[in-house]
């Protein structure tokens, strides 16, 4: 008989358990195991996602609570190992062209996923913590896996040093929380809270100032303003498929615990994080809609895109209620479709076996290259949030949350923010279908880049015609985590 703990915890169990055999064939081996790995690195990934959107799965709590299982985890997780699976996918060619086989990069980011998979599931600071760790630790060191460049190796240096120190402040923030309840659990600390709004007692100040701090820590995880600033330097300086990772599945992970944190153990203070949330949320929005217009690297250019995407985001969270966190859900399941579409069309700009990433290299490209240019198009266009695109609903459904909770001009900001930005994903389509086309890009670009640049855009350009699963998912999550 298999103990109901390690039958919760299955998929992340599984995960650990192939990512450390990986490593010791790869130590064995040496960089000529690299393809192997990386294949069975991806198999791992699907299988789980198989496993976890498919399989019987033991829901409740594990190892005395610091891990939960429940809808809202489980739909999350797949999120996240889809972005894994197909940032792994697309980057195979990419080190086989620049000479840089490692075969720690698929087992990095194995590792990093599953601390993706723990901070989803946290139901503990302790575990929240550890999980965190355990993802930051491995993409400090893929940020920085080119040892031979410059720009990876500053990357990796800022991004360490960055986090380094909002660990800290994240650690602080839950030291301060232990001290004034007595409990990390995130079921006792929901319990406490709401027994103390019951008797008609607001949190103590030093829960509250714990609170700031460990808002601060997780808003760095999700590149918010005022935490941004690693976000540019990093997208620019590490590898394109690391930094598509890095615009992807961390990102979802680090939404999703910071859902669970705030409509958990203090769903009772709304009223408290509510403001730094919509103070969050309208910086990143502003931020994001003008410091990209000024940009020429295109990499630069979509880590402003992912900070305003960001904004957009915890409109939904700000809301406080069901709904909003639906939408926040919605959205973020169609941020990483639209983005793993992006980068690949990104990792599609070489010249001569070399990587360009100059925005006016895309001149002309409807001219030497029609189908990627129609691809980049169906991206550009939805993250403006032009309809019937995927990206227009996602936005529609984290406003109509906030109008309906009586922000009013959070919502207006955001609509007029979308406007702004749209510029800059405008400009892109104006240089490839209007200015006289550069040198073209080399071709072919693979196969497995076709297929997923062809599935991200039809999943982009038809979601208004199959909407429902996407719906149906997301409202059960939700409703799981707000059952929980």
């Amino acid at each position: 008989m298999i103990p109901l703990d390690l039958v919760t915890a299955l998929p992340e169990l599984l995960l650990a358990c192939l990512a450390m055999a990986l490593l010791m064939f790869g130590a064995f081996r040496g960089d000529k195991a690299t393809p192997t790995v990386l294949l069975l690195s991806v198999v791992t990934l699907v299988v789980l996602i198989g496993l976890i959107a498919l399989g019987p799965r033991g829901e409740g709590t594990a190892f005395g609570g610091l891990f939960v299982s429940d809808g809202y985890g489980d739909f999350m997780k797949v999120l996240v190992l889809v972005g894994s699976a197909t940032a792994m996918v697309m980057s195979l060619r990419y080190f086989e062209q620049e000479g840089v086989v490692r075969f720690e990069y698929p087992i990095l980011m194995l590792f990093a996923t599953l601390g993706m998979l723990m901070m989803i599931s946290a139901n503990d600071l302790i575990s929240l913590y550890l999980g965190l760790e355990l993802q930051s630790l491995s993409l400090y060191v893929i940020a920085a896996i080119r040892r031979d460049s410059l720009r990876s190796t500053e990357a990796g240096l800022k991004y360490f040093v960055l986090g380094a120190l909002s660990s800290g402040m994240l650690l602080y923030g839950a030291s301060l929380i232990y001290g004034f309840t007595g409990t990390t659990s995130f079921e006792t600390l929901a319990d406490v809270f709401a027994e103390s709004a019951a008797a008609g007692h607001g949190p103590p100040l030093g829960v509250i100032i714990g609170l700031v701090f460990l808002l601060a820590g997780l808003a760095f995880k999700i590149s918010a303003v005022p935490f941004h600033m690693w976000t540019p330097d990093v997208y620019e300086g590490a590898p394109t498929p690391i930094t598509a990772f890095f615009a992807t599945a961390p990102k979802i992970a680090a939404i999703a615990l910071l859902c669970r944190v705030m409509t958990g153990p203090f769903g009772e203070f709304v009223a408290q994080w509510q403001q730094i949330v919509i103070f969050i949320s309208i910086a990143s929005m502003i931020l994001g809609a003008f410091a990209a217009i000024y940009q020429t690297n295109i990499k630069r250019l979509m880590a402003y895109s992912s900070i305003g995407h960001v904004g957009y985001a915890l409109v939904g969270l700000a809301a406080g209620t069901e709904e909003g966190v639906r939408g926040l859900v919605i959205y973020m399941a169609i941020y990483v479709i639209m983005n793993l579409g992006t980068w690949g069309c990104i990792l599609c700009m070489r010249r001569k076996q070399i990587m360009v990433e100059d925005i006016d290299d895309l001149k002309g490209l409807s001219k030497s290259n029609p189908m990627m240019a129609l691809a980049l198009g169906i991206f550009m266009f939805s993250m403006a949030g032009i309809p019937p695109l995927a990206g227009f609903f996602g936005k529609l459904y984290v406003f109509l949350a906030a109008i309906e909770s009586g922000l009013y001009t959070l919502a207006v900001i955001g609509v007029l923010s979308s406007v702004v930005g749209a510029f800059y994903y405008l400009r892109i389509v104006k240089l490839m279908y209007f200015d006289e086309p550069a040198e073209a890009f080399d071709r072919p670009i693979g196969r497995e880049m076709t297929v997923i640049l062809t599935g991200t855009s039809l999943l982009i350009l038809l979601f208004f015609v199959v909407p429902g699963p996407l719906m149906s998912g997301a409202a059960a999550a939700v409703s799981a985590l707000f059952a929980g």
